[in-house]
């Protein structure tokens, strides 16, 4: 009895292995790049400069599009952290330009990187309602305020697979806390800009 056949099949595995390796080690190092862009798309979003919040999304979009050549099986979940960035990146400019909020299948992300990618959406567009309220825009920030609710109530049934996509009911709980801190900050600017009102008509 010999061990060639053991040694045949252990030399293609050890072959395949090490693809896989090399592959993890491009993905981790290389997706960082994608998670860069996609936090200036979401800074830039916030400036008001859409021109270069899409730019920066469009990068960021052709390298996800090349690195999942590399995502095979096993691997595909070292793109969930960049993926899910690009979910919130784009989706919050959705939002500002008033426009249908894309599928996962739009965005061509796995699935779990769409819902992590939403929730934490959540938290930039209780930024930009607190921008909205300063400079007095409180029409917008009431419009974005109803996008952010049913958005959390959409996504609060997903914290039950918390074991599948991960952190997903954490974040869920945070976005409970965001969507009541917003919805604070409105009714007290409501009832700021009606006590104002009532003033005004007084001086008359």
């Amino acid at each position: 009895m010999t061990l060639k056949n053991v040694k045949t099949a252990l030399d293609k595995i050890s072959k395949s292995l090490e693809k896989i390796q090399d592959d993890r080690e491009f993905l981790l190092k290389n997706t960082r790049e994608i998670i860069i862009l996609c936090s200036r798309s979401i800074i830039f979003t916030h400036k008001g400069d859409l021109k270069s919040a899409k730019n920066k999304l469009s990068q960021a979009e052709v390298l996800l599009r090349k690195y999942r050549k590399k995502a095979k099986s096993d691997l595909r979940r070292y793109l969930i952290t960049s993926e899910q960035e690009f979910v919130e990146a784009a989706c919050l400019i959705s939002v500002v330009e008033g426009k249908e909020i894309p599928s996962n299948k739009k965005l061509n992300v796995f699935e779990e990187s769409y819902v992590l990618g939403l929730l934490d959406c959540v938290g930039e567009l209780k930024r930009i309602i607190f921008d909205k309220i300063r400079t007095g825009d409180i029409n917008n920030a009431l419009r974005i305020f109803e996008i952010m609710e049913n958005l959390y109530l959409h996504l609060y049934p997903f914290s039950m697979y918390d074991k599948v996509v991960k952190e997903a009911r954490r974040k869920v709980d945070v976005d409970r806390f965001l969507v009541e801190d917003a919805r604070g900050a409105i009714t007290e600017e409501k009832r700021r800009s009606e006590l104002i009102k009532i003033i005004n008509q007084l001086k008359k």
